[in-house]
């Protein structure tokens, strides 16, 4: 598998060849990590290029509605010698050993300047599965190979979570960045620089000052109180008519 280092130290580029994210237990936690046969390296210092070579028409079928129109960037299920081939697989010794019956995996979010779906289809003619946010459930001890569909060239981050009971009892979890430099002439090391922009809470608006200005609250005042005194000499002058009468 090609391999290219990168000026930034510990980098790898995979631009073909089988490649699989999973679970590895380390220091006694949970690590997700990318298995690049025979070696499993850091999602931070890992880039996966996905070059032109990958370029795709999306079929005209209703069946891939769900898919971008076009001219689209597949990883496909069904391995090609020319495009890196992702995959996910929970068979490393320590998951197998330590983890209890599966492992669940989220696709937490994705950054990048266009749209990623990802989605199984089995062999025997049946109707894609697409996958969401959803957790999707993976046995210990399996492989699974998907279709990864990018929009457009570009930097992408895709997050990933793993969470797993082992069989001592304890919840585990681990959650990282994918980074895709999609399009031959998108910058891998970008795809490397980059990071997760956490969003920003909307700050919250300014109180509603509930204090009347001084100044109008004595003019209102004094008005009303003229008022009443109007009213109140009005009365008098009317009740010395009255009286004359």
């Amino acid at each position: 598998m090609p391999v290219l280092k990168t000026a930034l130290a510990a980098a790898a580029i995979l631009t073909s060849g089988h490649v699989d994210i999973g679970p590895r237990i380390v220091d006694d936690r949970l690590s997700l990590q990318v298995f690049d046969d025979p070696t499993w390296r850091a999602p931070q210092d890992t880039v996966l290029h996905v070059r032109d070579e990958a370029i795709q028409r999306v079929p005209e079928d209703p069946a891939y509605a769900f898919l971008p129109r076009g001219d689209v960037f597949v990883i496909p299920q069904t391995q090609d010698p020319d495009v890196v081939w992702l995959g996910w697989n929970t068979q490393h010794e320590t998951v197998r050993e330590r983890v209890d019956r599966g492992v669940t995996m989220t696709l937490a979010g994705v950054q990048g300047p266009g749209e990623l779906v990802v989605y199984l289809q089995s062999g025997d003619f049946a109707e894609p599965d697409v996958l969401s946010t959803d957790p999707i459930w993976i046995d210990v001890n399996t492989h699974t190979h998907a279709n990864w569909v990018f929009s457009q060239p570009g930097v992408y981050l895709v997050r990933v979570k793993l969470e797993a009971d082992l069989k001592d009892g304890r919840a585990v979890s681990d959650t990282r960045e994918l980074r895709f430099a999609v399009g031959s002439k998108t910058s891998p090391e970008a795809a490397h620089a980059a990071t997760w922009r956490t969003a920003r809470r909307a700050a919250p608006p300014p109180p509603q000052s509930t204090t009347v200005p001084v100044g109008p609250l004595i003019v209102a005042v004094a008005v009303v109180l003229l008022g009443a005194a109007v009213i109140v000499v009005a009365r008098g002058r009317g009740a010395k008519r009255r009286a004359r009468a």
